[in-house]
């Protein structure tokens, strides 16, 4: 691919709640058409993690492999998955489009509840990934690029030399800012979005283990802080909200990160507060590139990605440039 374009909204669609809202409808009738293989990975403590993978065609060890994964309550067929995907195939990679614990078809496999701390999971899937290609890559989003910088600081040790890259679209660096945020007043709407869809999730998983899930516990939860307190932080073992945020923000360890990563933010993102990711020293492995404007997860823009995502074409190109170093 060529060298991204700067980012210029189209359109009457400058601004943070434009911008989110327009890539979330911009995206929401996308599809996945490509030859897709189900792969399940073990993880640490009986975790099962469902990937979708799309090969390219001949010898799987010459092209690139890219990990997709997604924010809260997102899965594989999110949207934004399903954009940035369908770029990377199209750009000569293979694309694992990675579920978290029990989202979309994963809950069959694995009906337990997620967080944004499950660095594990990640390695894991990046070990099943890199016995089957020479060169590897990670592309998170919201949540999931929490994990992503997460596993990338965490067990830098540990990772496969196969892992070359990474790219972190709108991560929330520091959890409690963010659910700070989704209690303002103009970030109404996304805080009943995210309970509502976080309510019935848990609803789902309750069904299928009743003896490991309290019943009815959701409905005491009216704020992102509520539920990771008596939801999130109980089942994880963490001491509560507090613990869970602490210990699961990526901030406080990107300076970690020895591989060459992305972090891409927008200044007017109404979930991420912008002083929440500009706070952290970084490696020098780490570019952070921070747009005036795009929204959470919106980036709405002429791009030669479905559902004019130009994030993932600005991804795209940062994983090709590691290729080439």
């Amino acid at each position: 691919m060529g060298l991204s374009k700067p980012f210029r909204p189209l359109p009457l669609l400058g601004g943070g709640h434009r911008q989110t809202l327009a890539g979330h409808f911009a995206r929401s009738r996308l599809s996945w058409s490509r030859s897709t293989e189900d792969v399940i990975v073990d993880a640490p403590d009986r975790v099962k993690l469902l990937l979708r993978v799309s090969w390219q065609d001949g010898p799987r060890h010459q092209k690139p492999a890219l990990v997709l994964l997604h924010g809260l309550e997102g899965c594989d067929y999110s949207g934004y998955i399903l954009s940035a995907g369908e770029l990377a195939c199209r750009a000569g990679y293979h694309v694992i489009r990675m579920n978290l614990r029990g989202c979309g078809d994963a809950l069959r496999v694995c009906p337990i509840l997620y967080n944004a701390g499950v660095s594990r999971d990640l390695l894991a899937v990046m070990e099943w990934v890199s016995s089957q290609v020479s060169q590897a890559f990670i592309l998170g989003f919201s949540l999931g690029a929490n994990v992503t910088l997460l596993s990338l600081a965490r067990h830098r040790a540990a990772l496969p030399r196969q892992v070359i890259g990474a790219v972190a679209v709108s991560p929330p660096l520091d959890l409690a800012a963010v659910a700070d945020a989704l209690d303002r007043p103009r970030n109404t709407m996304y805080r009943q979005y995210f309970l509502r869809r976080l309510r019935a999730s848990y609803r789902r998983r309750q069904n299928l283990l009743p003896d490991l899930y309290e019943h009815g516990v959701e409905r005491d939860c009216h704020n992102l802080w509520g539920y990771d307190e008596l939801i999130t932080a109980r089942y994880a073992g963490y001491q509560g909200a507090a613990d869970y945020y602490a210990r699961s923000s990526a901030g406080p360890v990107v300076v970690n990160i020895d591989r060459p990563t992305l972090i891409l933010s927008a200044g007017d993102d109404p979930l991420i507060p912008t002083e929440s990711v500009t706070r952290w020293p970084i490696a020098t492995q780490v570019r952070r590139e921070m747009i005036d404007t795009g929204g959470h997860v919106g980036f709405v823009a002429d791009s030669g990605a479905p559902g004019f995502f130009w994030a993932a074409e600005r991804a795209i190109d940062f994983l090709d440039e590691c290729l080439k170093r």
